[in-house]
């Protein structure tokens, strides 16, 4: 059974920072690959950002230049650094991780950014 734990979220000012985390547990390897996506109130589910195995990384265009995937293979982790945070981020978070031709979504954690 795979669980992902998402932590990092919270209330921060335009022009701040924020660290998300995503540690899997249970029987994890390989993971082909880790993503962070976002869904604001009334709107979709987007993809933020992804890292796949080799570690190649593919940002959305709103957040390329301010935000920062990276992972921890050896503790199956991911990361997603904010810099440059604005109102238009707020939204829960959500991380993905793709396991063996299988989806797992984490619990999501909310992301608020004020004006």
């Amino acid at each position: 059974q795979v669980q992902l734990m998402e932590s990092g979220g919270g209330l921060v000012r335009t022009g701040g920072s924020l660290r998300l985390s995503c540690s899997a547990s249970g029987s994890v390897s390989p993971v082909n690959a880790m993503s962070w996506y976002r869904q604001a109130p009334g709107k979709q589910r987007d993809l933020v950002a992804s890292i796949i195995i080799g570690g190649s990384t593919n940002y959305a265009d709103s957040v390329r230049g301010r935000f920062i995937i990276s992972k921890d293979n050896a503790k199956d982790t991911v990361y997603l650094q904010m810099n440059s945070l604005k109102p238009e981020d707020t939204a829960v978070y959500y991380c993905h991780f793709w396991i063996r031709g299988a989806p797992y979504w984490g619990q999501g954690t909310q992301v608020t950014v004020s004006s």
